[in-house]
């Protein structure tokens, strides 16, 4: 029975007529203020009328259901074939046939028009900047923007990303291609200096091929996790644990790019703490600067930041941004070209760029073995960012991204890529943010970037050959001053949740050290360890009741809650399982006062106390029934009885009954479930009851399937409630005659 009122409160106030109330002070103003709130906040009350009610009741009053799906059933139903099953498998895995034919020309055409070109031109610029981050020659970061974008147009399902060059993912794939294709092994003689030297068009021919086969590899592994259903794979890789891996991976891209800055050429080290051994490099090559390299550098780096100053200052008046990169690498080659600061002042320059498309040719097979593991790392990294990108995207305009058929278009896009000689890719946030602010609603507009790719790389790609590294350099560093800016994290974690920091500050630290492929392994480790500690470490708590109501709290955080007499609550704030068991048993003595082994073991030795004194009255006895069977004078053996007294009341400081509040755990383990069957038998042979309360259906599945119950042992001693344990244990302890009976009915 359930019963509402409506509680209000009424104020009414009389004065002398004649005479005018005196002037409220300020604290009887705010004091009426307060008042008034808390009138205003006031819920209406409710009042309940039931029986206890233990798991047994509630099945049978609920009529639980024991029908459940076998395996066989659901494998069957899940290959079942029909018509608008096959339509909507079709159309879920090739998203585009499900899109276009609803696309409006009116709503979306123009800005998805101005997006695609304002991105297409932003692709030039940073294709090429990061194409050398993956250390192989600028025009194949062109192919890499336009492929797997036209690609991804078709099989993706977030309509605002932007698909192409991650600064994060280059690195990662420059990391591999200079291991496997070092610039030692291309050293060739040459008879007009004397001297060796690299032999630049093998080598970048072979680093292309490993970057083709590591990338081809990780879309085959994006693949396979898409149609085994694994896209929550990236659960396991929080926002601190992205940030922090963005911000370490940030500074080896800065490294990298150092030696483009400083005009030198620093041997190439690998391995953990190769970052060090690079910086240390440099420092040792500083005096052998190119001066020319350094000023075209920093010049590029101001005008940028100014330049992008100025467009973030602008933005609500300028329709489009301006495009910043592509006027300074235009600049930058018309200056190149003019003064030719390759041959006067020796600076660096892009060299040789192709016109058309590469033909598709399969990777190389042999490199497979060797780059499975960066592979692997490419694949969850590069997914990672870009369905946490995609996802901000859609609850922001309210559409669904799917997981698994984003890592299958991820996938495709990067094994398709791979045959056309590309390097791994994922989003861009900067890309992305423009592609949005300039207009952009579908994935047409990805598409129509790519065109604009492939106009430039057909018919204005060699204009660029004069183009110097160091400005492509200048527009990474620049470029990457958001994630500079995530060092601010630390300060906001350390604030908010100090467990986030240390996995923020500990993958940062392992990303510097270990490299970003290693790093992401060793951060994914630290963060499951936090996880593990967090539970192996729990707050566990005695619980009292708010007066009047049948909600209890930890006593230790309340000054107004009411112990119940006779009965420990006790509350663990993780879930139980084998890591935690044993502490969980040990923080039960103590909140409960009771050393269970030492009652346990003073039990058993008066028991054993006890039975020894009766075996020995046993042969008295005999031998006074032999004696009397002689003739023998009756003896009184009353007084030879030695009687052991056991406690015929418990002792008043114990409790009487334990509830175990179990409503935040939310599954139980063989070991939790041994666990809790000897607490319930060890308290039960010291006169403790011991009931669980709050348990959800899982962990029941769990105490069943792992035999917790049995003839003695029912489901009677599971409450849905801890009031509801309460009253069952305070209904079934023993009161004297005399005695009130206080329960806690309210």
């Amino acid at each position: 029975m359930l019963s509402n009122e409506n509680v209000s409160g009424h104020s009414s106030g009389a004065t002398p007529q004649g005479r005018s109330p005196p002037p409220a002070t300020e604290r009887q103003r705010r004091r009426r203020g307060q008042v008034e709130a808390m009138e205003e906040r006031r819920r209406p009350g409710y009042s309940v009328h039931r029986e206890v009610l233990d798991e047994e009741a509630v099945d049978e009053i609920a009529k639980k259901s024991d029908s459940k799906s076998s395996l066989r059933e659901k494998l069957k139903k899940s290959m079942r074939c029909s018509g608008p099953r096959l339509k909507s498998c079709l159309l879920g895995s090739v998203p585009v046939l499900s899109w276009l034919p609803r696309y409006s020309l009116r709503d979306n055409c123009l800005g998805d028009l101005i997006s695609g070109i304002s991105v297409g031109i932003m692709q030039l610029p940073q294709g090429m900047a990061y194409a050398l981050l993956a250390s192989v020659p600028a025009v194949f970061g062109l192919y890499s923007s336009f492929y797997p974008v036209l690609v991804y147009f078709i099989f993706g399902t977030s309509k605002h990303i932007s698909l192409g060059t991650f600064a994060v993912l280059s690195v990662m794939v420059g990391g591999v291609t200079e291991r496997l294709a070092p610039d030692s092994n291309f050293m060739i003689w040459d008879n007009v200096t004397n001297a060796s030297e690299v032999d630049v068009v093998a080598r970048d021919a072979e680093r292309v091929k490993v970057a083709a086969a590591v990338t081809f590899v990780s879309g085959l592994f994006q693949i396979l996790l898409g149609l085994v259903q694994f896209g929550f794979v990236v659960t396991y890789l929080s926002e601190p644990l992205v940030r922090g891996y963005t911000t370490g991976a940030a500074i080896h891209v800065i490294v990298s790019q150092l030696k483009y800055t400083f005009g030198i050429r620093p041997v190439r080290h690998s391995g953990p703490l190769s970052l060090i051994y690079t910086v240390l490099e440099i420092c040792y090559l500083l005096p052998k600067t190119n001066i020319g390299s350094l000023v075209v550098s920093v010049v590029a780096i101001i005008c940028l930041i100014l330049v992008k100053e100025l467009n973030a200052y602008l933005s609500k008046k300028l329709p489009v941004p301006i495009p910043v990169e592509l006027l300074g690498i235009v600049i930058a080659t018309v200056i190149s070209w003019q003064v030719n600061l390759k041959d006067k002042y020796g600076v660096d320059v892009v060299g040789l760029i192709p016109s058309g498309l590469q033909p598709p040719v399969l990777p190389d097979a042999s490199l497979f073995g060797q780059v499975i593991g960066d592979a692997f790392a490419l694949a969850v990294v590069g997914y990672g960012i870009a369905i946490s990108l995609g996802r901000i995207f859609a609850l922001k305009y309210g559409y669904k991204v799917d997981s698994n058929q984003e890592l299958i278009a991820l996938g495709l896009s990067n094994s398709i890529g791979g045959v056309f000689q590309c390097f791994a890719i994922s989003c861009s946030m900067s890309r992305s943010m423009v592609q949005e602010s300039t207009g952009g609603k579908t994935q047409v507009a990805g598409a129509l970037s790519a065109v604009v790719i492939l106009f430039i790389t057909l018919w204005i790609g060699t204009l660029f050959e004069d183009l110097p590294k160091a400005v492509l350099a200048a527009i990474i560093y620049v470029n990457l001053q958001g994630m500079m800016k995530q060092f601010m994290d630390i300060r906001v974690l350390w604030r908010s949740n100090k467990v986030d920091m240390l996995i923020w500050v500990a993958t940062f630290i392992l990303t510097l050290l270990l490299n970003p492929d290693l790093g992401l392994a060793a951060a994914i480790g630290f963060s499951m360890l936090t996880v593990i500690f967090r539970t192996q470490l729990p707050k566990y708590s005695k619980l009292g009741q708010v007066p009047d109501t049948d909600i209890y709290r930890p006593l230790e955080d309340y000054d107004e809650l009411k112990q119940v007499p006779g009965i420990l609550i006790f509350r663990s704030s993780a879930t139980l399982y084998f890591a935690n068991a044993e502490m969980y048993q040990e923080a039960l003595g103590e909140k409960s006062g009771i050393d269970i082994t030492k009652l346990l073991s003073a039990k058993k030795k008066l028991e054993a106390k006890r039975k020894r004194h009766e075996k020995k009255n046993a042969k008295k006895a005999a031998k006074r029934s032999a004696a009397n069977l002689e003739g023998g004078p009756e003896r009184d053996g009353q007084n030879e009885i030695a009687i052991i007294e056991m406690d015929a009341e418990p002792d008043p400081s114990l409790p009487r009954a334990i509830i175990l509040d179990l409503s935040p755990v939310n599954f139980l383990d063989t070991v939790a479930v041994k666990t809790l069957r000897s607490i319930r038998r060890d308290y039960g042979e010291v006169c403790i009851e011991v009931v669980l309360a709050g348990c959800s259906s899982g962990v029941i599945d769990n105490l069943q399937t792992a035999g917790f119950f049995n003839d003695r042992v029912t489901k009677s001693c599971l409450f849905s409630t801890v009031h509801d344990a309460v009253l069952h244990c305070q209904s079934a302890q023993k009161h004297s005659p005399h005695e009130d009976y206080n329960a806690t009915h309210f």
